[in-house]
């Protein structure tokens, strides 16, 4: 099977790299630049969004980081990073809180958006200290997401955390940093971010 990345160093695309490299597949990477290639007829073709990451595997699109980790879990079932029974509660539960709520509430915040006390009523998410603190839980019960054990919801939560911790979205908290601490210590994220951090053009 042949997998192709499509991805840009300063985007969303580094969790699918980081991805990439705990499943252990090889693949083939295409860098899209915000300002041209992104919109080329050839891109939108597969993503109309215009936006990276996506994946081809073996003719197969898919598109959104949260939804590439989850496919890359089940499609290489040998990398062991899909759930087991005992895990799959936790496993989606915060793989996609991660995804819309955490997601939601920090974009928002960066835009902001505060929603009035009417308005949480609408947003998934209800106000963003509340959801920080829910993440906090989260991250804080268990070595990792769900349980003992890393799993590919590791990778999309942890990646929020990491560009939190990194960016100042989200607070510096000890659950959060002691759970940064273990993700950046494996060799799968130190190998994908010294490939993005190589693909990043020089100013």
């Amino acid at each position: 099977m042949a997998l192709t990345f499509y991805t840009n160093p300063m985007s969303r695309g580094r969790i699918v790299r980081w991805m990439l490299e705990e499943v252990g597949v090889a693949y083939d990477t295409v860098v899209l630049d915000y300002a041209s290639t992104m919109h080329d007829a050839a891109y939108l073709a597969i993503n109309p969004m215009g936006k990276v990451p996506a994946i081809i595997d073996d003719g197969r699109v898919v598109t959104e980081c949260a939804a590439i980790c989850a496919y890359l879990a089940e499609a290489y079932p040998a990398a062991g990073l899909a759930p087991t029974v005992d895990e799959r509660a936790d496993y989606y539960r915060w793989f996609f809180y991660a995804a819309g709520p955490v997601e939601h509430a920090i974009t928002n915040r960066a835009l902001g958006v505060v929603p009035t006390e009417t308005q949480q009523r609408m947003v998934g998410y209800r106000s963003f200290d509340s959801a920080v603190d829910i993440l906090e839980q989260a991250v804080g019960r268990h070595p990792y997401i769900a349980g003992d054990r890393f799993t590919a919801a590791d990778v999309y939560v942890g990646s929020q955390v990491l560009f939190g911790l990194q960016f100042g979205s989200l607070p510096k908290r000890d659950a959060f940093e002691a759970y940064a601490a273990r993700l950046v210590a494996r060799d799968a994220y130190r190998r994908a971010a010294a490939l993005d951090d190589a693909a990043i053009p020089a100013t």
